[in-house]
C-alpha cells in the first residue's frame, strides 16, 4: 500500500512539473500535503485508491479541528482535488471523489504595507550595511532592484547574470511555471545593478585565476543551489529593517513585492500593467492592492469635488448663531 502511495504522488509531481511547469517549492508544498492526508487516510485502513468524498471531507474537519489557518485548508484541498483530478484523467480511479467538495475559501487580508519613506530607510540602510565594499554592492543591488520590479524572492535570488547584461533598461524575469515578463528598471536600480556587475566581473576574475567554476548567477553562494537562498536574504532584510528603525514585523522581502505595487498604484499606475509586471495570472490577485486607489480616489472626492466644497459652506452656514451676521473672518 505504501508502494502504491508513493506512486500516487510522484507520478502526480513528475505531471506537474512536465505538463504546467510547477516550481520546486510547489511541488514540494503538495508533496507535504499529500502525504499529511495519505496519514490521516492510514490511519482509518484507508488509502488514495479507497477514500470516499465523505473521508475527504472528514479530512478537512480534522485539518480545521488541528486548528489550521483557512489559506493551509484551503491549499490541502486544492492538492487533493488536483491530485484526483490527475487520478481520474489517468484512469487510476473512476471516479473523482473531491470534485464537487467546496473549499474553507481564504480571509481576503491586505498586506502589510511600507511607506516611501520606511523603503527609503531600508536602501539607506543596505548601502551601509555589510562587512566590505563587495557585500554593500550586493545588498544594494538585491533591495534596488527588488523595490524596482516587485519580484518574488526566488525569482530575485535565483536570477542569472545573463538575464541583467547589456545596461538592461527592461530586465526579463522567469516566473512561476517558467512565464517569462519583462519588467522595467529606475534609474536607481540600474545604477545599482551596474556598480554590482563590476564587481561580478571582478569575482568571475578571480574564480578563472584560481581556476575555478564561474557562476551563472546574478548573485552567487557556495551553497548547494549556488545561488543566494531565501532565507539567507530574509535574514539581511531584517538586519536592515534593524539598522534603519523600521518594525522588523513589517519587513520581508515579499513586503518589498507589496510596496512596489501599492505605491504604483497610489502614483496612478494602471491596474493591468501592474498584474503584469507582478506576473499575476489574474487581475483578481492584484486587485487587493486598490485598496490604496480607493484611498486616493476618496481623499481626492473629499478634498477637491465641488459639491463636497458646497457641503462645507453649508455645514459652517448652519453653524452660525441665529441673529449674527457672518464677518468676513466667518465667510
Amino acid at each position: 500500500m505504501q508502494s502504491e502511495t508513493f506512486h500516487w504522488i510522484s507520478t502526480f509531481l513528475e505531471a506537474q512539473s512536465a505538463e504546467l511547469g510547477a516550481a520546486t517549492n510547489t511541488q514540494l508544498a503538495y508533496g507535504r500535503d499529500l502525504k499529511d492526508f495519505d496519514a490521516f487516510l492510514a490511519r482509518n485502513s484507508l488509502d488514495f485508491a479507497t477514500a470516499s468524498r465523505s473521508d475527504v471531507e472528514s479530512y478537512l474537519v480534522y485539518c480545521d479541528a488541528q486548528g489550521l489557518a483557512k489559506s493551509t485548508r484551503a491549499r490541502r484541498l486544492s492538492a487533493i482535488k488536483q491530485l484526483y483530478r490527475f487520478a481520474f484523467e489517468e484512469g487510476l480511479r473512476p471516479e473523482n471523489p473531491a470534485i464537487q467538495i467546496s473549499g474553507p475559501g481564504q480571509d481576503k487580508r491586505l498586506p502589510k504595507i511600507l511607506t516611501v519613506d520606511e523603503v527609503d530607510r531600508l536602501l539607506d540602510a543596505a548601502r551601509g550595511s555589510g562587512r566590505n565594499a563587495r557585500e554593500r554592492l550586493r545588498n544594494v543591488c538585491l533591495m534596488e532592484l527588488l523595490y524596482a520590479t516587485g519580484m518574488r524572492v526566488t525569482e530575485l535570488v535565483g536570477l542569472p547574470i545573463s538575464a541583467t547584461r547589456g545596461d538592461p533598461r527592461l530586465l526579463l524575469i522567469t516566473g512561476k511555471g517558467g512565464k517569462e515578463r519583462m519588467v522595467p528598471l529606475s534609474p536607481p536600480a540600474r545604477v545599482a545593478l551596474a556598480e554590482w556587475l563590476e564587481m561580478r566581473d571582478v569575482m568571475d576574475e578571480e574564480a578563472r585565476v584560481q581556476r575555478k567554476p564561474v557562476s551563472r548567477f546574478l548573485f552567487p553562494s557556495r551553497g548547494k543551489s549556488g545561488f543566494l537562498t531565501r532565507h539567507r536574504f530574509y535574514l539581511l532584510i531584517k538586519d536592515f529593517s534593524v539598522a534603519a528603525g523600521v518594525d522588523p514585523a513589517k519587513v520581508t522581502p515579499h513586503t518589498l513585492r507589496h510596496a512596489f505595487a501599492t505605491h504604483l498604484l497610489a502614483n496612478g499606475a494602471d491596474l493591468r500593467a501592474i498584474q503584469t509586471m507582478l506576473g499575476h495570472a489574474d487581475v483578481a490577485t492584484t486587485e487587493i492592492y486598490t485598496h490604496v486607489l480607493e484611498e486616493r480616489l476618496s481623499e481626492l472626492v473629499l478634498e477637491r469635488h465641488p459639491l463636497a466644497q458646497r457641503g462645507k459652506d453649508r455645514m459652517r452656514d448652519t453653524t452660525t448663531p441665529k441673529g449674527k451676521m457672518p464677518t468676513d473672518q466667518d465667510s
